[in-house]
């Protein structure tokens, strides 16, 4: 089967919401990483065959297919066409995984694939509830739905108590996940990790979201957001703004167009799970993609995955076995923060540079997603 590798990746700083990015526009957002990505490799632009975004709440400045309107907000050909898609949490991950399918079906050469997302100016949700003045209080009503799940569907906050619960995660050990997932963030922007990932903008040259004066003492004395609840504020992943793109390519562009691949993709894959509990999925997907790749954790140099809620997280550990030491070890989105549309990428694209650094040979990238589904992606590191 041809091979799909990554050419180049490339992410914005992540701004915190209503922080430094508030009024960019996610087109603006997502054409400064499309720029950035073909200024970096030299291509022309004219050669790309499809621009694949990821994008959750596609309503006003998001919506119109954001991809396209990224596409041409950053002055490129007409010619090229792109396309958004919506697996929520993991849109842009999926659209990595697009793109690479896209190149190992033999139809397409050379694609980016990537996300943008602005939690500041489209609130987490709000596609949910715009049509409450049409008589849809949400999304989830249907006969087949209502018959199945009820009237009130599980959001995913209510997912991530459950799961604290059904896997015996405790408050104490949450914070210091949290806290360790922000020192290692504020250790990563001090060493300069991210600065070869990172095309900074005017406002903006490092991660927003990172607090420096985290503390054991501060997580402890917050409030619980739910009477008897385990989860606070500072467990999950705090909204945010951002982009990013990758440049995924056929050997025979690779080849053509004196490239130097930077890894190539080993495994894609994508798994439901229980939709209430909604956030485990990427349990089996984890488990599935070692079974099939005949891995096992001691391959696995790097781990990104995404810290919607650190219950999530350390229920995923407790049950694949994998080493908190090599995962998220630059911090993760409890810390960093998590632009909906465009988390996925951002963690490709970190995980693709901290291979790099560490002399790693495979990494893993999974994340869960709303509605009870995951994507796992496994790269390895070439040269």
């Amino acid at each position: 089967m041809p091979e799909a590798f990554i050419v180049d990746a490339i992410r914005t700083p992540i701004g915190r919401k209503d922080g430094a990015l508030r009024s960019v526009h996610p087109s603006d957002l997502g054409a400064h990483v499309l720029r950035a990505i073909l200024g970096r490799t030299g291509l022309d632009p004219i050669l790309i065959d499809d621009v694949i975004f990821g994008c959750v709440d596609t309503v006003g400045p998001q919506a119109g297919n954001v991809a396209r309107t990224s596409w041409l907000a950053a002055g490129l050909p007409d010619e090229v066409p792109a396309v958004t898609v919506d697996r929520q949490c993991g849109s842009s991950q999926q659209a990595v995984h697009f793109a690479a399918q896209g190149v190992m079906s033999g139809t397409c050469d050379l694609i980016l694939a990537g996300g943008t997302q602005n939690m500041s100016m489209i609130p987490v949700t709000f596609a949910m509830t715009a049509a409450i003045p049409l008589g849809f209080p949400h999304p989830f009503g249907s006969n087949g739905m209502r018959a199945r799940y009820g009237d009130e569907p599980t959001s995913q906050f209510d997912a991530a108590e459950l799961i604290a619960e059904k896997y015996g995660i405790s408050r104490e050990r949450m914070d210091r996940f949290a806290l360790e997932s922000q020192q290692r963030a504020v250790r990563a922007i001090q060493e300069g990790r991210f600065e070869r990932e990172t095309a900074t903008l005017p406002d903006l040259s490092v991660d927003e979201c990172p607090r420096k004066n985290a503390s054991m003492e501060k997580l402890e004395a917050m409030m619980t957001l739910k009477e008897d609840g385990h989860l606070t504020a500072a467990l999950a992943s705090p909204m945010a703004d951002g982009a990013a793109a990758l440049l995924i390519a056929s050997e025979r562009a690779v080849r053509e167009h004196k490239l130097t691949p930077r890894a190539r993709i080993h495994y894609l894959g994508a798994c439901g799970a229980d939709a209430r509990l909604m956030l485990t999925a990427p349990i089996p997907a984890t488990r599935r993609a070692l079974r099939d790749t005949g891995l096992d954790w001691d391959d696995v140099d790097r781990v990104e995955f995404n810290e919607a809620f650190a219950s999530v997280v350390l229920a995923w550990v407790d049950e694949t076995g994998a080493d908190p030491e090599r995962m998220n070890v630059n911090g993760g989105a409890i810390a960093l923060g998590h632009p909906l549309g465009a988390g996925g990428a951002r963690l490709m694209t970190t995980l693709l540079h901290e291979l790099e650094r560490s002399g790693g040979r495979y990494g893993l990238e999974t994340m869960c997603e709303g509605g009870g589904t995951a994507n796992v992606t496994i790269i390895e590191r070439l040269g």
